[in-house]
């Protein structure tokens, strides 16, 4: 599925308002309500929208403390890599863990209540998942950006004739055709 600027509008709304309803998506686009609800129920069919959450304070909900971990393993094997990976989906203080180039192996993202809370954390899981030789912990002191929503690509997916036209142009274009194509019937 080749995505066109109203797919790329209507994934950007999404991603900064998962609860948009139907009618202000259709409003932001410029479609019908009939045509972007379509539209929406084809990206997520195609996996462009993969679910929709809350986005909840951490601090208010006793995890208010930030980290990111460093990990370096005692081996990199394929088999290392995989009991590793299995043990971290496990935890759910860990919110998110790369693989990453460079001077150590993983780095781990993980939210606990706080100083306390981590020393145990660390003790008694991170320095126990399978492969761990060594941490390097950062304490976040302040978030100073956190977004959800990504930069999303541009649409290449417009024909020529079509590019520097508004969405509600390029609308009443292919109505515009579709009219003149059933008038020759």
């Amino acid at each position: 599925m080749a995505l066109d600027a109203i797919d790329l509008k209507l994934l950007n709304a999404l991603q900064r308002n998962g609860r948009a309803t139907n009618p202000e998506l259709s409003a932001i686009v410029n479609l019908s309500p009939t045509a972007c609800f379509h539209r929406v129920r084809q990206l997520q069919d195609n996996g462009y929208i993969v679910g929709y959450t809350a986005v909840l304070d951490p601090a208010k909900l006793g995890s208010a403390m930030l980290v990111f971990v460093e990990i370096v393993l005692d081996r990199t094997t394929p088999a290392v890599f995989e009991e590793f990976a299995n043990a971290v989906r496990k935890r759910t203080e860990i919110l998110e863990c790369h693989m990453v180039a460079g001077g150590f192996d993983y780095l781990i993202k993980a939210r606990v209540a706080d100083m306390d809370s981590y020393r145990h954390f660390l003790g008694e899981t991170l320095t126990r998942l399978p492969g761990v030789r060594e941490t390097h912990t950062y304490a976040v002191i302040e978030e100073v950006k956190v977004e959800i929503a990504f930069p999303l690509p541009r649409a290449t997916a417009l024909k020529k004739s079509e590019a520097g036209m508004t969405d509600g142009e390029r609308g009443k274009k292919r109505a515009a055709k579709r009219r003149g194509s059933r008038a020759g019937r």
